[in-house]
């Protein structure tokens, strides 16, 4: 692979949703391996020890959940979910069912790709899966993930709690990825989400810059441009948490972006990320600094993920539902 300079770095790290920085960290070298393979590079198979990844598999993904064969996220790692599709594919077209995707299975993948579109399954998928759960609290998993910098780890540890307490008093059930002290690593949060069985990931973080005047609150939920996916509900929360947050306090609106940061793209549940302003603005971390603000911003994360859960014709414009809302239509338990 040829040398990149810092702009090309940083051109492809944008391309991919990932963290600007211009440095060929380990993520950047990750994503610049999968993308050197495309489909029918290789044969792509469920390996023992750890998932083959890369554009194939991705790009198999996505055909195969085209065609409304169910491989789980469009992910870009060949696991038991995307052999079980292949298999199933193979089934259906008659060749060596072993879960494969050698090239008579690619062969037969191109072949109808060009005759089936299947619009987007999954994305329709997610949002079933969520509308079926219901409006009720009581019988949603949600896990807190603050996150542990110096800069950040006791406002997002406080803002966790005070979200989990109102969201236990509303009959939720709640997990923090860590406690006041320890400090898991990323992989071990991600693990410890999907054994929990999560309806919902929210990753807690305070941001910083090299410029003081950089300031304000963003979301960030699972999507690539690249492979044309993204977490529809993710999505829909990320802009929910946004609107309520802004709406709420005086904190500039940054917007939601799609990112494919591992903790999003290798959750199962729909994860976003919030990153609660700037720990080098002043502003910023004069406002976090107060307890009432604090609960200001704990408030809008319950009004948000209760308006995730709401029909259309059960919600309530921004800014304006409140807990005691909640309580009073039945929808605590």
């Amino acid at each position: 692979m040829k040398e990149l300079s810092p702009d090309e770095i940083r051109s492809f790290q944008q391309e991919r949703g990932l963290h600007v920085t211009g440095e060929l960290n380990d993520a950047t070298l990750r994503a610049l391996e999968e993308a050197r393979w495309k489909l029918g590079d290789r044969s792509l198979y469920l390996q023992s020890e750890s998932m083959m990844r890369g554009d194939d598999v991705a790009a198999l993904q996505s055909r195969l959940t085209e065609m409304g064969f169910h491989c789980g996220r469009v992910d870009g790692l060949f696991g038991q979910m995307t052999e079980a599709a292949v298999k199933e594919f193979q089934k259906s077209v008659g060749t060596k069912v072993d879960g494969k995707c050698g090239p008579a299975t690619i062969i037969a993948l191109l072949r109808l790709t060009k005759i089936v579109s299947g619009g987007a399954p999954g994305a329709l998928r997610e949002s079933a899966v969520q509308k079926n759960r219901g409006p009720a609290l009581a019988n949603k998993v949600i896990v807190l993930d603050p996150a542990s910098e110096d800069y950040e780890r006791e406002v997002v540890y406080d803002i966790a709690q005070r979200i989990e307490g109102r969201l236990l008093a509303l009959g939720a059930s709640v997990f923090l990825t860590r406690g006041a002290n320890n400090n898991p690593t990323e992989v071990e949060r991600i693990s410890f989400t999907n054994q929990s069985n999560a309806d919902l990931l929210i990753s807690l973080h305070v941001d910083s810059h090299e410029n003081s005047a950089a300031r304000g609150v963003a979301t960030f939920f699972y999507g690539s441009d690249q492979h044309g996916v993204h977490s529809i509900v993710g999505e829909r929360f990320a802009s929910l948490v946004q609107r309520e947050i802004c709406a709420r306090t005086d904190f500039l609106n940054c917007r939601t972006h799609a990112k494919t940061w591992d903790s999003l793209r290798l959750t199962k549940a729909p994860a976003v990320r919030v990153d609660l302003g700037y720990a080098t603005n002043e502003s910023d971390t004069d406002r976090l600094s107060r307890p009432d603000f604090r609960d200001t911003i704990a408030e809008s994360f319950i009004i948000a993920i209760q308006r995730l859960y709401l029909s259309a014709e059960d919600d309530a414009k921004t800014g304006t539902l409140r807990i005691s809302d909640l309580r009073n239509a039945g929808i605590r338990r």
